[in-house]
C-alpha cells in the first residue's frame, strides 16, 4: 500500500492561536484512496529546517505534500526552498501572472510587486490552478517520488485537491481500499470502555482499532484495508457490529456524529421540541444544539438564569426553595426544567445548576457538582454528577451530560 507524509508549513501553527487542520482533512481524503499516512510535521517559516524536513520526508515517502507557505511575502519561503531541494531553478510563468493580474483586476484591486513571485515555477513542476485565492500548488516528480504543493487557506487548499490532485493520486494508490467507521460512546470511560470490548478487537488485525478520550466522550475509530471499499465495509460491519451489541446504549453516534447533532436529528425525528434553562454552563447546551443546522425546528429557547433571583423570575423557581436547598440542588434543578418547559411550551425542558469553580465548592458541596433536571409531559426528574476537571472542562462535560440525559430519557 502507498503512504504519503504530510508538511504544514507557518511559524503560525507553532503558536497557540492556530490549528493545523489542512493534515486532518487530507489525511481523510488520502485514506479514501487507499493511501496511508505515516507522518506529519508542522515546520514554522525558517528555510533550514524546512529544507531538511522536505529532503527527509522524500527519502522516507514515495508522497509527500505540503501545506502553507505560498503567499506574496518575504516569510512564505515554500516555493524557493522546494527549488532548492528538487534542484530546479524557479522560471516566471506568464500565463500564472496574467492570472493573478486579472484576478486584482476583477476585484478592482491593485496588483504589488511582490505578488509577482507567485508566478514563480521550479523548472518542470505541474501547476495547479487556484480558483480562489492567487497562490498556485505544484506537483513535482522525480523518479518514484511526488512533491505536491499546496496552499495553506482551506478555502483554497481543498477544492485544488479534490478537483486536481485526487485525479493524479487515484492511479497511484493502487488496489488496496482504507475504510474507516467511528463510534462515540457517552457515560463511559476509556479503561471501562476498553475492558468490555478487549476481547473483541484484540481477535482482529484488519480491522484495526483505536481508542481515544476526546475531553468528553470516549472515540473508538476502526479502519479496514481490502480491495475494495464493500470488501471494507463488510470487514467492518462484522466487527463494529459486536462491539456495538456490547456497549449499547452507551453508543450514542455510529458515524462520527456529535451529540447536539443525534440529539437534534431524533428531536426532529420524534416531532419534540426542547427548551434549556441553565446556570453554571452560561448557556453552552443551548449554544451546542443551535450550532446544529436546522435546529429552530425543536429549539425553541434557552435561558441562562445565573442569579437566584433570575431563577425565580425567569423560571418561576420558588425562593423558598432556594432558600431551603440551595441553588445548586436536585430541586432547584427540576423547577428549573418544569419552569422553562412551561415558559417555553416545549416538549422537554432541561435545567442545569451546579459549581463549575475554582471557588464556590463545600465539603457538602465540591466544585464539579452538577445537578442536571429534564422535565417532560409525564416525568420530572434529575441525575447528580461530580465532574473533574477546569472550570471549562467541568462545564462542557456538564454540557454533555445534560444533552446525554435528555437522549436516554425521551429519544432512544
Amino acid at each position: 500500500m502507498p503512504h504519503a507524509e504530510i508538511i504544514a508549513i507557518g511559524s503560525e501553527l507553532l503558536t497557540p492561536f492556530r490549528s493545523d487542520t489542512n493534515s486532518l482533512w487530507l489525511t481523510a481524503e488520502l485514506n479514501a484512496l487507499g493511501i496511508a499516512v505515516r507522518r506529519k510535521t508542522v515546520v514554522g517559516d525558517d528555510e533550514p529546517f524546512l529544507e531538511e524536513t522536505l529532503r527527509d520526508a522524500l527519502r522516507n515517502s514515495p508522497i509527500v505534500i505540503t501545506t502553507g507557505g505560498l503567499g506574496p511575502t518575504e516569510d512564505d519561503i515554500t516555493r524557493k526552498v522546494v527549488a532548492r531541494v528538487m534542484q530546479r531553478p524557479l522560471v516566471l510563468q506568464p500565463d500564472i501572472l496574467d492570472r493573478i493580474r486579472h484576478q486584482f483586476e476583477i476585484r478592482g484591486l491593485p496588483m504589488s510587486p511582490n505578488n509577482e513571485r507567485q508566478a514563480l515555477v521550479p523548472r518542470d513542476a505541474t501547476p495547479l490552478s487556484n480558483d480562489y485565492g492567487t497562490a498556485p500548488g505544484l506537483i513535482l516528480r522525480e523518479g518514484d517520488r511526488q512533491l505536491i504543493v499546496l496552499p495553506g487557506p482551506p478555502r483554497e487548499m481543498r477544492p485544488m485537491f479534490t478537483q486536481q490532485v485526487r485525479l493524479h493520486l487515484e492511479p497511484l494508490a493502487g488496489h488496496v481500499r482504507l475504510r474507516t467507521r467511528t463510534l462515540r460512546v457517552a457515560g463511559m470511560g476509556e479503561s471501562q470502555v476498553d475492558s468490555l470490548i478487549a476481547p473483541i478487537y484484540t481477535r482482529y488485525t484488519n480491522p484495526t482499532t483505536t481508542i481515544l478520550f476526546n475531553n468528553t466522550e470516549v472515540e473508538l475509530h476502526f479502519t479496514a484495508k481490502a480491495p475494495s471499499d464493500d470488501e471494507a465495509d463488510t470487514l467492518l460491519d462484522e466487527l463494529v457490529g459486536q462491539v456495538e451489541d456490547v456497549l449499547g446504549a452507551n453508543v450514542f453516534s455510529h458515524r462520527g456524529e456529535t451529540l447536539e447533532q443525534i440529539v437534534g436529528l431524533r428531536l426532529t425525528v420524534k416531532g419534540y421540541t426542547i427548551a434549556t434553562a441553565e446556570s453554571c454552563t452560561g448557556g453552552l447546551v443551548a449554544k451546542r444544539l443551535t450550532d446544529v443546522p436546522g435546529s429552530s425546528q425543536y429549539f425553541l429557547e434557552g435561558v441562562v438564569a445565573y442569579s437566584n433571583a433570575a431563577k425565580t423570575r425567569l423560571l418561576d423557581v420558588p425562593a423558598e426553595l432556594i432558600s431551603e436547598h440551595g441553588a445548586v440542588s436536585a430541586e432547584v434543578a427540576e423547577a428549573m426544567a418544569a419552569g422553562v418547559k412551561a415558559r417555553a411550551g416545549t416538549t422537554i425542558g432541561v435545567g442545569i445548576t451546579g459549581i463549575a469553580g475554582p471557588d464556590g465548592g463545600t465539603d457538602e458541596k465540591p466544585v464539579g457538582l452538577v445537578y442536571v433536571g429534564i422535565a417532560g409531559d409525564f416525568v420530572v426528574t434529575h441525575r447528580k454528577f461530580i465532574l473533574p476537571g477546569d472550570r471549562d472542562r467541568i462545564r462542557h462535560l456538564a454540557s454533555q451530560v445534560a444533552l446525554d440525559l435528555v437522549r436516554r430519557t425521551f429519544l432512544l
